[in-house]
């Protein structure tokens, strides 16, 4: 994708699944290693699949939002970013 302009180096601009919805991403902490691979275009978090998965197992997932009825329609209704975040039709697709 496109930046503003202001990064330098290589950056990641979007990671999906992301870590809200329990993807390997939710594993990452602080100070990770992580192998980027430009020409396989992956990324590989450095610790063991045990390591990995011991830290999804303790993964709090956050309640979607409850505070506002329109926060909750669009938690809902509203796909991941990664398919545009696009409005899905809950009838016929199981994505989120």
């Amino acid at each position: 994708g496109r930046f503003s302009g202001a990064t330098r180096g290589a950056a990641i601009g979007h990671v999906c699944p992301e870590a809200a919805v329990g993807g390997p991403l939710a594993a990452v902490r602080d100070g990770d290693e992580i192998a980027i691979d430009l020409e396989q275009k992956s990324l590989t978090l450095c610790l063991s699949e045990q390591e990995i998965r011991r830290r999804l197992a303790d993964v709090k997932r956050r309640p979607p939002p409850t505070d506002s009825p329109w926060l909750r329609r669009y938690a809902y209704f509203v796909g991941s970013a990664s398919r545009g975040a696009v409005m899905r039709d809950p009838f016929t697709e199981d994505d989120r």
